[in-house]
C-alpha cells in the first residue's frame, strides 16, 4: 500500500475528524473558562477592623477632631474611644473635668459631667477608668456637683410611698449618683462622707418638715425605693461617720439607751382529759430581765440550764413529767 493510498483510507479520515473536533471543544471549553474567570465580579475581602495602640498614637489633634465629626456613627464612636482614653491618661485633662463638674454654668457642667460618665460607663476606653476619680479631690467635686443640682430643678417631697422619682431627675443628678455608684464599688464610703454628701446633698432633700417626718419619710424610702439613692444610703448606713452624719441631719433617730421592763404573761392551763377537760386555770407570770452584769461563766451556765424538750401529745395536761431536761454537770 502506497502513501497515497494510506492517505485515501477512510478509517483515517474518521479519526482525524474525530481528533479535531474533540481538540476545538476543548479549546473552546478553555477560552469560555477563562473569559467566565476575568468577567467574574469578586467581592471585595473585608478589612481589619482593629486599631493597634501605634496607629492611635499617630493620629494628630487635628485629624482626631475630624473624625469626631465624621458623618460615619462606627468611625465616631472610635473616635470617641480614642480621645476619652487620652484624656484619662493625662492627669491635666482629669482636674479640668473635675474643675468643670462644679462649675454654676448648667451648659459646661453638663458636658464635663457627659464625658466622666461616658468613660465610667464605657469598659473599653481605659483599663481602670475609677482609678483616677478614687481620689478625695474627685469625691469633693462630685459632691459640689450634686450640690450645685440642687437649685437647677425643683424637688418635690419624698412622701410617696408607690412613686419612685429618681428616673424623673435631672440628668446632671443622675450622671452624678451614677458615677459615685461606679465608685462605691472600688472605694470605702469614708471618701464621699468626708466631702460632705449627707449635709451638702442627702440632708437638704425635701424630706419633711418635722424631725418626726423626716426619719419616716427617709425610713419609707429606704425601704420602697431600689435605685442608686437608696445603694448610697445603704452604704452609709454600714458606716460609723456615716450613721452619725444621718443623725445629725435629722434622718435617722438616735439611739436610746435600753430600758428594762417586766413583762406579765398570762398562761391558761385546762384540767382534766377528753370530756371532763371544762376547767381553766388562769396563772400570771412575771417576766422580769436578768441584771446583765455576770460574767461569762454564768451566763454559760444559765445558756445551759435553759436546754430542755417539752413533749407532750394533747391529751392530757401539760405536766412537770412532760419536760426532759439536759443533765447538768456541776463540772463542765
Amino acid at each position: 500500500m502506497g502513501f497515497h493510498s494510506f492517505i485515501r483510507d477512510e478509517r483515517l479520515i474518521v479519526v482525524g475528524l474525530g481528533l479535531s473536533t474533540i481538540s476545538f471543544l476543548f479549546a473552546m471549553r478553555t477560552i469560555l473558562e477563562y473569559y467566565r474567570d476575568e468577567a467574574e465580579i469578586k467581592p471585595t475581602p473585608p478589612k481589619t477592623q482593629y486599631i493597634t495602640q501605634d496607629t492611635e498614637d499617630s493620629l494628630k489633634l487635628c485629624t482626631l477632631e475630624s473624625l469626631l465629626g465624621h458623618y460615619n456613627f462606627a468611625i465616631r464612636d472610635t473616635a470617641i474611644k480614642i480621645a476619652t482614653g487620652r484624656a484619662f491618661n493625662d492627669s491635666s485633662v482629669i482636674h479640668h473635668l473635675l474643675w468643670g463638674i462644679t462649675r454654676e454654668d448648667y451648659h459646661e457642667r453638663m458636658q464635663a459631667l457627659k464625658a466622666l460618665a461616658f468613660a465610667i460607663e464605657d469598659k473599653e476606653t481605659s483599663q481602670e477608668p475609677l482609678n483616677v476619680l478614687s481620689t478625695s479631690r474627685a469625691c469633693s467635686a462630685l459632691v459640689r456637683s450634686l450640690q450645685l443640682c440642687l437649685t437647677d430643678v425643683e424637688h418635690e417631697k419624698l412622701d410617696d410611698p408607690l412613686y419612685d422619682e429618681y428616673f424623673l431627675r435631672d440628668i446632671g443628678e443622675r450622671r452624678c449618683l451614677t458615677i459615685i455608684y461606679h465608685l462605691l464599688q472600688k472605694i470605702d464610703v469614708e471618701k464621699l462622707i468626708q466631702a460632705g454628701i449627707v449635709e451638702k446633698w442627702l440632708g437638704r432633700q425635701p424630706w419633711g418638715d418635722s424631725d418626726e417626718e423626716r426619719q419616716n419619710n427617709f425610713a419609707m424610702y429606704l425601704d420602697r425605693r431600689q435605685n442608686q439613692i437608696s445603694t448610697l444610703c445603704f452604704h452609709l448606713q454600714t458606716s460609723r461617720a456615716g450613721r452619725k452624719a444621718l443623725i445629725k441631719e435629722k434622718l435617722m433617730p438616735p439611739r436610746e439607751a435600753k430600758r428594762e421592763c417586766n413583762i406579765n404573761v398570762v398562761v391558761q392551763i385546762r384540767r382534766g382529759d377528753g370530756e371532763e377537760a371544762d376547767e381553766l386555770v388562769a396563772t400570771s407570770v412575771e417576766l422580769v430581765p436578768r441584771v446583765s452584769g455576770q460574767t461569762a461563766e454564768e451566763q454559760r451556765l444559765r445558756r445551759r440550764h435553759r436546754e430542755a424538750m417539752v413533749l407532750n401529745d394533747g391529751t392530757h395536761s401539760l405536766g412537770r413529767s412532760d419536760i426532759i431536761e439536759r443533765e447538768h454537770d456541776s463540772n463542765s
